[in-house]
Order: C-alpha cells, then structure tokens, then sequence
C-alpha cells in the first residue's frame, strides 16, 4: 500500500484495524535495520511527498512525511538555512540504497553531531500530522513553538518508531546556515586526553557545534558562524589544545563538510563486519566504555564523549561487559537472532514500561502498527 494523501493513509489504517491486519510501516527504506523485525502488510509513506509550508522569513517549514531529505535540504541550502540537528543517514550503516525521508527522521528522532548545541529531532519539531491505529488523523503543534499546547505528541511522536502513528506531515523550526566554519583537530591522543580535550572545548566560551573522538586517535571540534568569528575562536581553541599535542586547524569548507558528515554517519565503524552499538552515557565515562569495547580503532566517540558508537564481535554481548557504566546501549545493527537474544533497545523500568504499553493501547488499540518493532 501505497497512499498518495492522508484521507487515502487513514483508510489504509482504518481497514487493517477493523480486519486486525499488521502493518509494517516504512517510509524511505534507509533504516530496515534499526529496531526489530516486523511482520506485516507493507504500508509505505513515500508517496506523501511536497514541503506545503516554506517560510524563509519565519524560519519555518512544513513537508508530507515522505519527501526524501535532499528535497528539503536542496531548498533550505538555497536559502541559506539549515535543519539545526543535522539528521544522520543510516545507508552506510545498513548497506541500504533506499532514500531518507523527514518523516523517518522524525520516527526515529535521528540526530547528528550539533545536537550538543541544537538538540534533538524532536527539539526543533513544532508540529506533527499522523493517522493512529484506529485509522484517525491527528494534528498536533502548529508553525511556531508556542502553538504546542495539550498534549505534546508532536514529542511523543518523536522517537515512537511508527508504533503510536503514521506521519503524513511534520512541521520544524530552522536555522540560518553558516558563514564560516573550522575544524580543531589534536592529533594522536589516547582516549582519556581526547575526552577531557573536548570536554575542555565544550565548557569554553567558543560555542562550539561538534565534539568528537575519532577511532584513529584524534579530538576535533567545529566551531561554526560569522568568518571573523570562527578565526578569532579556533585559534583560541588552536591553543587550549596545545597542550594535549600536535593541533592542526582546517577550514576548507568541502574538507570540514566531509568530515563532519562521516562522523554524523558513523562511517568509520559503519562500514567494517560485525554487529554496531549505540551507546548513550555522560561523557566523562565514554573511555569507560572504549575499554570495555577493548578493540582498537572500533569505536567513535561523539557529543563530547556522551554518545559512543561500538562495533563488536557478531553476537556478542555488550551489554554485559558495560555493567557498572550508567546509560543504556542499543543494538543497532546486528542479525535477527541476535537481536531477538540480546534485544535491540535497553530494557525499561517496569513503571515505564508499562506507561509505554498504556501509550501503545490508546494510540493503537489493536496493536497493528508496527507490531514488535521495539521489543
């Protein structure tokens, strides 16, 4: 199935649910992987496509659930905007050929490496239409923040992996682009003095956008805005990291774009055999996990530490050799066995748990959406 209108995805919704058929939703097929395997009629939203709002002046915009990505960043980049997350793209991590699209970055609130100064997905999401599982759709937020009042479902909906919902449009707010941007590299650390690196970094005055660690051994931070600016604090920056090691400044904009795209993707683990981990936990214990990790050259560090990528052996435990190390850790790519052993996402208190299965029942009664694509 295949809907070309929100009328023609409640329809499809409310026909699956009077007959208690499941539903695989998917939009763009770039993310298959992530979560749980589902067994259902495919109901794709890719046909729902067009920004119907764009409001350079307001900073706002609005597009149908399926409009690929580089639809909307085309036309922000025109104008010189930007989505302030910065979204990931899955495709090297999953092998995928498929096309992203807004709305499966807001299922999965896909974030990238300026959600240390921007936030989440869902933090610049004001509004949300979806159909829920009895077939009904519902608005919710508006075109600027302060129309988000009630219930927050467009947060809810943020993250919910089609298990609340089905997208048919989302509304944000943006940014301007920058003028400028720079990369800080110090070259050749161990983890440890590549973490308090950027962690130095962070808790300066030099707003910076991007902190991460990269498998080879080097801290590099970016510092993003007006050219005056982005010198005056990479230099400053040039110099708190002197005393780590060797520094370099790069600020060619296709070099840094390149760069922090690969990070954003998680392109140096991505690409290698074995199973990936998502590891969230505060960033003074990201070498705390990079040990447990134990292999060279396996793991990236991003969000100053606080979100460390993993590549392990094909059904090992992770989980396991973290015990001790607070945050939680997710299984993002790995066999169907594997997943179904170890479970994709980190188990939850059983007081959220049973607030989530509250949630499933009155969005999606007949739990056709998405079934056990969270475990």
């Amino acid at each position: 199935m295949t809907p070309t209108t929100e009328d023609e995805l409640a329809e499809a919704v409310a026909t699956a649910s009077d007959a208690a058929v499941p539903l695989h939703i998917r939009g763009g097929g770039t993310r298959s992987g992530l979560g749980h395997a589902v067994t259902g009629d495919i109901l794709e939203t890719a046909a729902l496509t067009g920004m119907t709002l764009y409001d350079p002046g307001a900073l706002t915009l609005v597009a149908r659930a399926g409009t690929p990505m580089a639809e909307i960043e085309n036309a922000l980049e025109a104008e010189n905007q930007k989505l302030p997350f910065e979204p990931m793209d899955h495709r090297a991590l999953y092998g995928s050929n498929g096309t992203p699209t807004i709305g499966g970055v807001v299922a999965a609130n896909v974030s990238g490496p300026r959600r240390i100064q921007a936030g989440a997905c869902r933090d610049s999401l004001i509004g949300v239409r979806f159909v829920d599982g009895r077939g009904t759709a519902i608005k919710n937020g508006g075109r600027v923040m302060k129309n988000v009042t009630g219930y927050d479902l467009v947060k809810l909906m943020a993250g919910s992996h089609g298990t609340l919902g089905v997208l048919s449009e989302v509304s944000f707010k943006l940014l301007p682009s920058a003028e400028a941007t720079a990369t800080v590299r110090a070259h050749a650390l161990q983890t440890s003095d590549g973490v308090a690196a950027l962690s130095a970094a962070l808790g300066s005055p030099y707003d910076v956008t991007g902190a991460a660690f990269t498998p080879d051994g080097d801290a590099v931070v970016r510092v993003e805005g007006f050219e005056g600016s982005v010198r005056y604090r990479a230099a400053q920056l040039r110099e708190m990291f002197g005393r780590f090691g060797d520094v370099s400044v790069h600020s060619d904009p296709a070099e840094t774009a390149s760069l922090w795209a690969d990070i954003r993707d998680a392109k140096a683990i991505a690409t290698g055999p074995g199973d990936v981990w998502r590891v969230s936990v505060k960033p003074t214990d990201g070498p705390r996990v990079v040990d447990a990790v134990g292999q060279p050259g396996a793991t990236l560090l991003d969000w100053g530490g606080g979100l460390v990528w993993a590549r392990v052996a094909e059904g090992h435990d992770l989980r396991h050799d973290l015990r001790g190390i607070p945050g939680h850790a997710t299984l993002v790519r790995g066999s169907e066995e594997t997943k179904t052993k170890l479970r994709v996402f980190e188990p939850e208190p059983e007081p959220l748990s049973r607030m989530s299965r509250g949630l499933r029942a009155q969005f999606d009664p007949k739990g056709i959406l998405n079934p056990g694509r969270m475990g």
